[in-house]
């Protein structure tokens, strides 16, 4: 029995298969830990297998195998098995068991009220920072709104987690909302380091000059806009102008800005 570990699954099993000598089919193989890509490059895990080689498929090879004859180690190729051929430990099977009994009780359990849900994510969320290299304070997730939760992160470290022209802040804020919209049904704020507040009123400053054109000729655009910049900036003119279509366009290399019309010159 040797335990394996590789970047793959398909590399620990290559890498058992040469180390006993015989083909990914003959050997018994249990899961230790399956590989992770991680979040943001941080958390990221190996694959860990426990392989072993039965005793009688061991006999038979050295039995059918003539002493004149040199046994060479073949090495299996990461794709030259079929996963549904291997012989899994019993510690696989009840681990597919309870998943997909998760999955089952998924459907009927996140019917909760929004504050039900904060407690829910807040509990998640900082499960899963709970090892970032960075100094944070505990993860504040609360009800912005009956449609929205705001997570807030803070802390020494915490404008860390925003990066270079905001980076960080975007991937983190597509990771998460895709997460909460998918499984609570709930629209995301993330607040970093008051990152979110600062944007809002650069906009809100920004937007001074436009609203003056529009209140004078009863039209204009904005400048293009980066990442969350146009949807706050769609936020704000529609609630300033209910009555007028405000819509986001794209520009041929993929920028983004907003018009703002009425609704019989659209």
């Amino acid at each position: 029995m040797k335990k394996i570990e590789a970047p793959t699954l398909e590399q620990a099993y290559a890498q058992a298969a040469a180390e006993f000598g015989c083909s990914v089919t003959a050997l018994q193989v249990e899961i230790v830990q399956f590989p992770s890509k991680g979040v943001l490059g941080l958390f990221k895990k190996s694959a860990i297998i426990v392989a072993n080689l039965p005793q009688k498929v061991f006999e038979t090879i050295e039995h059918d195998t003539p002493a004149s004859i040199e046994v060479q180690t073949p090495i299996a190729a990461p794709v030259a098995f079929e996963p549904e051929e291997l012989v899994l430990g019993d510690e696989f099977y009840e681990q597919a068991d309870d998943f997909e009994e998760e999955r089952e009780f998924d459907d009927d359990m996140y019917q909760l009220s929004a504050q039900e849900c904060a407690d829910e994510v807040k509990e998640h969320i900082n499960l899963l920072f709970r090892d970032i290299c960075f100094e944070m304070n505990e993860i504040d997730v609360s009800v912005y709104d009956e449609n929205t939760l705001l997570v807030e992160f803070t802390g020494p470290d915490a404008a860390l987690m925003i990066g270079k022209e905001g980076y960080r802040y975007k991937a983190l804020s597509y990771m998460l909302f895709n997460w909460i919209n998918a499984v609570y049904g709930m629209q995301l704020r993330l607040e970093i380091a008051e990152f979110l507040k600062n944007q809002e009123e650069s906009i809100s400053r920004y937007l001074i000059n436009v609203c003056e054109i529009i209140d004078q000729e009863g039209r204009a655009q904005t400048k293009v806009l980066d990442g969350v910049l146009v949807q706050i900036a769609l936020k704000q003119l529609r609630d300033r102008y209910p009555d007028r279509y405000v819509a986001i366009r794209s520009t041929r290399d993929g920028g983004k800005f907003i018009i703002i019309n009425s609704y019989h010159e659209y």
